[in-house]
């Protein structure tokens, strides 16, 4: 009897010397993108400073190029717990309401300042439209700006016509077909081979995916014409958040911070580097003419005019901060 109360108290007293860790948590994580885009390498590095900052209590294992769950099913995977985080292009989601699809509405914000400037306004709507979903935003990062792809210069809209034309999500494909285009859903991992079938004949991206993905092998020019800076962002499930200790919750938005700071830096430095990767390729970089130019924001202007009408009133209160 003296020898268990012994014991007790000699666990006791070691329980309130060491403060016992928690019990760790593992998490997987998909992204719709490679492993050599610049988001996946930030998101690796994210992971990577929540494994260090929490002594391997949380650990996240990334599935890129969509090996888990494909790019258009993130959100809900995510919502319904069937993955507790996951990365996705914001702009995905415009159907459920307007105010998601704002970064990728053409000429709207076409640089990373203006991009900043519109997220700043867009980001409190966001986090109160996620959380009736049950989601929590972590950070957000940037593309670098879009520009188009095809096999010969296109000097006017007019170019563009009847040319099969990739989009990924309801704005692109309404910029498309409002440009006499033929709008064809790809997802990156697929873009090669939709160009070698004939499946599509021209897109708009950013150059990191058109150097990531060897866009030379399949197309000879690219047009930097700066359309839209479109974002990724990261979500985490609401409940497998909250279940975390407050030092786990703490390390993962600190991570997070410096994910979005690290990403935007990445983005902007991808610009000019994966631009100069195309060209070195052998792919012929245009400088856009005005009336490209000028014929290009004319459909945005026309898109964003009738996006007006049916947007709602919190999407329509992100433009009006925004243009302040």
């Amino acid at each position: 009897m003296k020898h268990t109360l012994a014991l007790t108290l000699a666990a006791g007293m070691l329980a309130a010397t060491f403060s016992i860790p928690a019990l760790s948590a593992d998490w997987d994580m998909p992204t719709p993108y490679p492993d050599g885009t610049f988001h996946t390498v930030n998101i690796n590095e994210f992971a990577d400073d929540i494994k260090k900052a929490t002594d391997g209590g949380l650990n996240i294992t990334v599935h890129s190029a969509g090996s888990l769950i494909k790019h258009g099913e993130i959100k809900n995977a995510v919502r319904g717990g069937q993955v507790q985080i996951g990365e996705f292009f914001l702009s995905l989601l415009a159907n459920e309401d307007a105010a998601y699809g704002l970064d990728s509405q053409p000429f709207l914000a076409t640089s990373y300042a203006e991009a900043a400037k519109l997220w700043e306004a867009q980001k409190p709507v966001i986090t109160e439209l996620l959380a009736k979903q049950k989601l929590v935003p972590l950070y957000a990062v940037p593309w670098p700006p879009q520009g188009l792809y095809t096999n010969k210069e296109i000097k006017t809209v007019d170019g563009l016509k009847g040319l099969k034309f990739r989009s990924y999500n309801a704005a692109l494909e309404k910029f498309a077909t409002l440009a006499g285009a033929a709008p064809t859903q790809v997802e990156v991992p697929d873009i090669p081979q939709a160009f070698s079938t004939g499946q599509v004949e021209a897109m708009i991206t950013s150059p990191s995916t058109g150097a990531n993905g060897k866009a030379w092998d399949y197309v000879s020019h690219y047009t930097p014409i700066n359309a839209w800076v479109p974002k990724n962002i990261v979500v985490v499930n609401k409940a497998a958040f909250d279940a975390l200790d407050d030092a786990t919750r703490a390390a993962v938005l600190e991570a997070a911070a410096a994910a979005e700071k690290r990403g935007l830096e990445m983005s902007m430095k991808e610009t000019d580097a994966q631009t100069a990767v195309l060209k070195e390729n052998g792919m012929v970089v245009v400088e856009p003419s005005t009336e490209l130019l000028e014929g290009l924001m004319k459909i945005g202007e026309q898109m964003q005019s009738e996006w007006q009408e049916t947007a709602s009133e919190q999407a329509k209160a992100i433009v009006a901060d925004y243009a302040n």
